[in-house]
């Protein structure tokens, strides 16, 4: 085991290069044609409210999913809503809850997207890593969300 100083510089070497990694992606994701309609944040938005498995988040849910802040969020969802992308509805047992949902435009244009996007992606990030080695980052961030998430 290494020491403390070794492990914490190891921890932000480790860090960085994957905020580096992850942002050449993203750079490059934003740049290609599958996200001409909407931006990159907008259709992270889609592609969280298509997994959910009732159809339906709280924006507060929703806002978890997400790399944005509350305010920002519900500015997005409101400019998604006018695009007739999404759309809310009031919580049954909670009156002053809302729900967010794909409308049918907005689930067809994230299916649309999304096969392009996952092109995209494996010719990003499934060309510079073998099978194992993209099994192994999986597990590996997945296990580090995990941690992060149980910190709170």
């Amino acid at each position: 085991m290494s020491s403390p100083e070794a492990h914490r510089r190891l921890a932000a070497d480790a860090w960085e290069s994957l905020f580096r990694a992850q942002v050449s992606v993203i750079r490059r994701l934003q740049a290609d044609p599958a996200l001409k309609r909407v931006n990159i944040r907008e259709y992270d938005v889609l592609f969280n409210l298509s997994r959910c498995p009732s159809g339906w988040l709280r924006l507060n849910e929703l806002n978890d999913h997400v790399l944005l802040s509350q305010p920002s969020i519900s500015r997005m969802v409101d400019r998604l809503e006018r695009q007739g992308l999404v759309q809310r509805k009031t919580v049954e047992e909670d009156r002053r809850g809302v729900l967010i949902g794909l409308t049918d435009e907005g689930r067809k244009l994230q299916r649309e997207i999304g096969r392009e996007h996952v092109r995209d992606i494996d010719r990003l990030v499934g060309s510079g890593l073998s099978d194992d080695e993209l099994t192994q980052l999986k597990m590996l961030t997945d296990k580090l969300r995990s941690s992060v998430t149980g910190l709170r």
